[in-house]
């Protein structure tokens, strides 16, 4: 089985810590298991990134992983590149519009 890399741009770690900042504003709790939840689900990346749904029907290598978290969840848009590389693009709360 290959096993990827799995890196996040610095757009996708901004998203995070935005993500996180939101959280903390509420929960200290919620903020540090959200974190935790999307580390954990990212794992599933480094060996099975194809398993995810596609981002776009014409584009095989840009695709989405749900992270569920409370009642809605997370979004990580990604791409699978070449050398077995997955960079995370962009991290989205679930009841986000869009990835921009």
């Amino acid at each position: 089985m290959d096993r990827y890399n799995v890196r996040f741009t610095p757009e996708a770690e901004d998203d995070l810590l935005c993500l996180y900042d939101f959280l903390l504003e509420k929960d200290l709790n919620a903020a540090e298991k959200a974190l935790d939840t999307i580390k954990a689900a990212v794992e599933l990346l480094r060996f099975s990134p194809f398993s995810c749904r596609k981002a776009l029907p014409d584009t095989p290598f840009l695709r989405e992983l749900v992270i569920p978290f409370g009642s809605a969840g997370y979004v990580a848009l990604f791409e699978i590149e070449t050398g077995n590389v997955v960079s995370i693009l962009a991290v989205r709360h679930q009841r986000e519009d869009d990835y921009q």
